[in-house]
């Protein structure tokens, strides 16, 4: 049997591709995810052997789904579009398959098929096919907004209009939004690449400050200059990211 999860947003859709499911013996439907951050939960806990995923989803879309998943083995993904856009070429280059909404009865199958294939002679190559897709969609998606972090045995969307400051802590990043720090699994330089250079400036190796955070700075005993925020926090100006923030304020400190 190959287990299977269902992420869509909206009612009908899911139910529609339950029904063309229920003509394959071999498919059992594990679960129904009606939004991103659940999606996520879903699949790290029920480990699918095949996800049929939504692009399209308020809060966390289906590229962000992916990027948030932390599982020993990637499970097959058929996404599933109403729009013919540039990553579903990307999604062809990479030997995945996707059907398009509304969902026919035929190409479903013909994208089961795809996916028994994958599943009975799964090679070390296919984890390498989806880092690349990964890495092929980060170049063109737009900067980070928002954060899914796990909190409480929950994923939480954490907005970064509200973060402060990202620091980091060995393999992950500490978000400090107000008096709340989230951990991420992600290393600084790679979070700094999907930030908005006009919003977040680095002042660190391994600390970035969201650039109208920044309340005052003031030079330490040994004639480099500490950064302080709005919210009472005090971060350290390195001389190395020291001309990234003066090309911010446009000038010389």
């Amino acid at each position: 049997m190959i287990d299977v999860v269902i992420v869509d947003d909206e009612p009908p859709a899911r139910a529609r591709v339950r029904r063309l499911l229920a003509d394959h013996a071999d498919i059992r439907v594990t679960a129904e995810c009606g939004d991103g951050a659940s999606a996520v939960h879903t699949i790290e806990s029920a480990s699918p052997d095949l996800v049929l995923l939504d692009i399209q989803m308020p809060e966390l879309d289906g590229f962000a789904v992916l990027q948030a998943l932390d599982v020993p083995r990637m499970p097959e993904i058929i996404f599933v579009s109403a729009f013919d856009q540039y990553a579903l070429r990307a999604f062809r280059v990479h030997a995945l398959d996707y059907v398009v909404k509304p969902v026919e009865a035929d190409r479903l199958s013909e994208a089961l098929d795809h996916a028994r294939r994958r599943l009975r002679d799964r090679l070390a190559s296919d984890e390498a096919g989806m880092t690349g897709l990964l890495r092929d969609l980060s170049k063109d998606r737009p900067f980070l907004s928002r954060i899914p972090v796990r909190a409480d045995g929950r994923v939480l969307v954490v907005d970064l209009a509200h973060v402060d400051w990202i620091g980091a802590a060995d393999n992950y990043v500490s978000l400090h939004a107000g008096a709340r720090e989230y951990l991420v699994r992600d290393t600084i330089t790679q979070i700094e690449q999907r930030l908005d250079p006009e919003q977040f400036v680095r002042i660190h190796r391994s600390t970035i400050v969201r650039f109208d955070r920044i309340a005052e700075l003031f030079p330490d005993l040994h004639g480099d200059f500490q950064v302080r925020l709005k919210n009472g926090a005090t971060l350290a100006l390195s001389r190395t990211f020291r001309p990234r923030l003066e090309e911010r304020f446009g000038r010389r400190l």
